[in-house]
């Protein structure tokens, strides 16, 4: 049988749909690609947004027009949340939600002999236990590769469902990382980006049996310093110690679970790349406190000091909402100085989305889409501003490059810097998937031309 998968939103939902493709294939079935013919069609939904519940809709009437006779699995977020609303799609034969994943090749096989539509859902509060994958071999990148760690969160935000949708927080097993990690490496992966729907909560749950370590280290006359292990970072001292040429990136941080502090402690491991994705949300520290963020504009800027302090060129990335209710012009425009004091390298920008069942949808005030679009547009244009700027920082700088692939076009091969730089420069092909040190000369698409150096 012939099945293609369609997959909307976050890194963990990317590395989810590998690890189904790999069972599948182990079944026998052949992989195809999202718009070609196929007997089975699996759409791996989002539901931050009302936008990405609507694209998951219309991926699934898109693929019922490509094959009428396929069946058609709707699995994921938006199928945990909706369950009847997925289901009563016209088409959907097999609903799953974010627990069920991993059965859905028993389910299809079911749903061939006895026919009807399915729905495999547990209740939010049921979703306790990680649900682990296997080892995946692959990905899509032949340079990159996600690490699913962690699922579920606990912080409740008021804007987000990803609770209801995920369940609880429950972490993978440190054995069990390091093996995935151990196979991508000896596969040539050269990048593992450790993902998770809460990274920053890796660990952190009561019963996580791997929760605290002693790092034992001598100083002076023999005299031991003890110091806990916890969380993430746990992970990140078990990978920096595994032998190879590969480097570390964590996809995704949250200031209102790690201070600077503890940051900084993860910038004595040498894999770990110098760039980190610190969702801020909003720069308002009324608005903060409206959305259950718990910190403050001040205390954002002091963990980007610090890292700024141990590298001037350290990348952080960020997402920021506009148009939660109530945000007022002098609230969005404290969400625009954030963007430039903390001189950031990237802001993804999203208008706030009314979820049912969440605090916020109750709240007052909820703000035109007019002012959202505006607002959106206006943060767009700083955000390139503010990438542009930090790109001007870097110039004249020589950065550690994972060059990806090689542009016939340009003559030019692309890659990603350790701090999260688009770069480009002059080289063989056959240096994809190579380390190189590149010094950066000069502004070039999104991104910076550079010199290739030579030892």
């Amino acid at each position: 049988m012939k099945i293609a998968f369609h997959t909307l939103g976050c890194k963990v939902n990317q590395y989810e749909t590998q690890a189904l493709k790999e069972k599948f294939q182990n079944r026998g079935y052949e992989i195809v690609a999202e718009d070609d013919f196929a007997d089975v069609y699996v759409i791996n939904t989002c539901t931050v947004t009302g936008l990405s519940d609507r694209k998951s809709r219309q991926y699934i009437r898109r693929a019922k027009k490509i094959n009428p006779d396929s069946i058609t699995a709707v699995i994921g977020c938006y199928a945990q949340v909706s369950p009847e609303e997925a289901k009563n799609i016209a088409g959907v034969n097999i609903v799953a939600g974010t627990n069920e994943k991993n059965k859905l090749p028993e389910y299809i096989e079911a749903y061939v002999r006895e026919n009807g539509v399915e729905s495999h859902i547990r209740e939010w509060d049921e979703l306790t236990e990680f649900e682990d994958t296997g080892i995946i071999t692959s990905m899509d990148s032949r340079t990159r590769a996600f690490i699913k760690v962690q699922e579920g969160c606990n912080r409740f935000c008021s804007y987000c469902i990803i609770p209801y949708a995920r369940g609880s927080v429950r972490s993978r097993a440190v054995p069990h990382v390091v093996a995935e990690a151990k196979s991508l490496i000896a596969q040539g992966f050269k990048e593992l980006v450790l993902t998770g729907i809460n990274t920053a909560l890796y660990g952190m749950e009561k019963d996580f049996s791997d929760l605290v370590t002693e790092k034992v280290s001598e100083t002076g006359d023999n005299d031991k310093e003890k110091e806990s292990i916890y969380g993430i970072e746990i992970l990140i001292r078990e990978l920096n110690r595994l032998d190879g040429d590969f480097r570390i990136r964590i996809g995704s941080l949250e200031p209102n679970v790690i201070d600077a502090d503890y940051a900084c402690r993860l910038l004595q491991y040498e894999k770990l790349c110098p760039h980190l994705h610190l969702s801020l949300q909003s720069g308002s520290d009324r608005i903060l406190k409206e959305m259950n963020r718990s910190y403050t504009q001040e205390q954002y800027l002091k963990l980007v000091k610090r890292l700024r302090d141990h590298d001037p060129g350290f990348g952080v990335t960020t997402d920021i909402i506009v148009g939660f209710p109530g945000e007022t012009e002098m609230d969005f425009e404290d969400s625009c100085s954030i963007v430039e004091l903390a001189e950031l390298s990237k802001v993804h920008v999203f208008k706030y989305s009314k979820r049912e069942g969440t605090k916020a949808a109750q709240m007052k005030g909820h703000i035109s889409p007019e002012t959202k679009s505006r607002r959106s547009d206006a943060l767009h244009k700083l955000s390139e501003k503010a990438a542009e700027a930090f790109c001007k920082k870097n110039l004249g700088t020589v950065r550690r490059v994972l060059l990806e692939q090689y542009d016939e076009n340009t003559g030019l091969l692309e890659g990603l810097s350790d701090n999260y730089i688009k770069v480009y420069c002059q080289g063989d092909e056959t240096l994809c998937n190579v380390f190189v040190k590149v010094e950066l000369t000069e502004l070039y698409r999104d991104g910076i031309k550079g010199v290739l150096m030579h030892s």
